[in-house]
Order: structure tokens, then C-alpha cells, then sequence
């Protein structure tokens, strides 16, 4: 089910974006939804060829595993 929000933009912003949307024919609600969501999947979200990567690094998985153990058995401090 669809949800209705509310975005302010600056004047600049708006002119932006729509400018945008239009030169791909689609609402500017369309054009921010969809740029969005490339953002989150780019800067967010670990990618198969990635997540495959980090899977087949034996010394990556040893070491997040002591990570995991440390954390459950409260050693180590956290670190900002």
C-alpha cells in the first residue's frame, strides 16, 4: 500500500530534481522514491558479488567471529 508524505524543498532543490524527473518522463515523486533507494542499495547494502568476497575470506570470517565471541562474552570496550 502506497503512504503520502510531506518533503519541503528548497526552491533550488525542487527545481532540481523535477528538471530531472521530467527529462525521464515521471513524477518527481518517482525520480526522489527511486533515487533514494540506488543511494541505500549503493551506499548500504552489500552487493552478491561483495557479500561473496567477504565469504570466501578465511582470515575476514576468523576475525568477525572473535569479534562475535569477544562481544558475547563483554570483552574489548567500544570504540567511537
Amino acid at each position: 500500500m502506497s503512504k503520502t508524505v510531506t518533503l519541503r524543498l528548497e526552491e533550488e532543490n525542487y527545481q532540481i530534481f523535477k528538471k530531472l524527473a521530467d527529462n525521464d518522463n515521471r513524477p518527481i515523486s518517482n525520480f526522489i522514491e527511486t533515487s533514494v533507494k540506488r543511494f541505500i542499495e549503493d551506499n548500504l547494502l552489500v552487493d552478491e558479488f561483495e557479500m561473496e568476497e567477504i565469504r570466501n575470506n578465511a582470515e575476514l570470517n576468523k576475525s568477525l567471529k572473535r569479534g562475535v565471541a569477544d562481544m558475547k562474552s563483554k570483552r574489548g570496550r567500544f570504540v567511537e
